[in-house]
């Protein structure tokens, strides 16, 4: 996908943008250095209702599985979140961090959490992880699906790749 638009908006746009690109996304797919060395990903739901000031995604995982010491050993972090049906796409990066806070899991917590942890968030299974992010790459088009095929099919004709099929923008956030 090429842009139609990149730019570097402000912190406080930035964050609106992110967070009107991710905020009705589900699930995440929460990347870890495991380890082996090797990447391992696994979908995780962020709990924020907002994205916080600090620019915080925030995040609930068993201490008893692999994420957990995976961020111990590395604390870089990727987090991708995808709505293909709206075409937006959104990559951050960033630094997790386990945060012993029982207040802020009691305001983060939600009856959808008891699924995965039905002793709640005083269970000392629950770990709460913080992303801080670091930078942030999305890519959001408004063009319909056959405006997207014409473009694509004119660029395949003419042999100059399309031009203007969405927004993409690069967000440095530290």
């Amino acid at each position: 996908m090429n842009k139609r638009a990149s730019h570097t908006p402000t912190a406080s746009d930035a964050r609106a943008k992110l967070w009107e690109l991710i905020k009705d996304i589900r699930f995440a797919m929460f990347t870890t250095r495991h380890t082996n060395g090797y990447l391992h990903s696994r979908p995780m739901t962020t709990q924020n209702r907002s994205i916080d000031e600090d620019t915080s995604l925030w995040f609930f995982m068993s201490r008893a599985n692999g994420p957990v010491d995976d961020l111990r050993n590395d604390p870089s972090v990727n987090v991708v979140y995808a709505d293909p049906g709206k075409d937006s796409y959104v990559s951050i990066s960033g630094n997790a961090a386990l945060v012993d806070d029982a207040a802020r899991k009691e305001q983060l917590w939600s009856k959808m959490n008891d699924a995965w942890f039905p002793r709640g968030p005083t269970d000392p299974d629950v770990a709460l992880v913080e992303v801080k992010i670091i930078q942030a790459h999305y890519w959001d088009v408004d063009d319909s699906k056959i405006v997207q095929l014409i473009k694509m099919a004119t660029a395949a004709v003419t042999g100059n790749p399309p031009t203007d099929l969405g927004e993409h923008a690069a967000i440095h956030m530290r």
